[in-house]
């Protein structure tokens, strides 16, 4: 059953969507198992490549970084390699890449410290990937980085309470 996750797992990863410092011992209690089933559990998620990774969500305004937009990408020689994003990866203002359908070819997250610092991260873009650019700025960020809904489970249907 590729790209489903058992009952237990998706209720697993649900948690450590929502919080991903949690202890194995609150993991365990959330979920209704014994904290060395869930270590071994959370141990064959990351294996598998369910779980990718830990990371800090930081507030790019806090660190001088406040504006965020979105470049969309189109090639100006659709004959070339579709290699934009190898050849954008040395850029750090890129936060991430997505390969879409339409006009595009690409949309890219950036954040920078002030709209002169996105008029030369174009610049690069534009230089680097061969490619003409549609940027929108963000205004606001009412939510990101919300916890992946992962089989129907959500961290607050973990409760040991259901599972008991």
């Amino acid at each position: 059953m590729s790209g489903m996750l058992e009952d237990i797992d998706a209720r697993i990863a649900a948690v450590l969507a929502a919080d991903g410092r949690c202890s194995y011992t609150e993991l365990a209690d959330k979920v209704g198992l014994s904290v060395s089933a869930v270590h071994q559990r959370v141990r064959r998620l990351e294996q598998r490549g369910v779980i990718r990774g830990y990371a800090a969500r930081i507030d790019g305004e806090q660190i001088g970084l406040p504006l965020t937009a979105f470049v969309s990408l189109t090639p100006i020689d659709p004959a070339e390699p579709d290699d934009y994003p190898q050849r954008l990866l040395p850029l750090p203002q890129i936060e991430a890449c997505y390969s879409v359908a339409g006009v595009e070819s690409y949309i890219v997250k950036v954040r920078v410290a002030s709209p002169s610092a996105l008029e030369a991260l174009l610049a690069q873009i534009r230089a680097t990937a061969n490619v003409s650019t549609r940027t929108t700025v963000v205004l606001s960020t009412p939510f990101e980085d919300r916890p992946i809904t992962v089989g129907g489970a959500t961290p607050e249907s973990t409760t040991r309470a259901e599972h008991t």
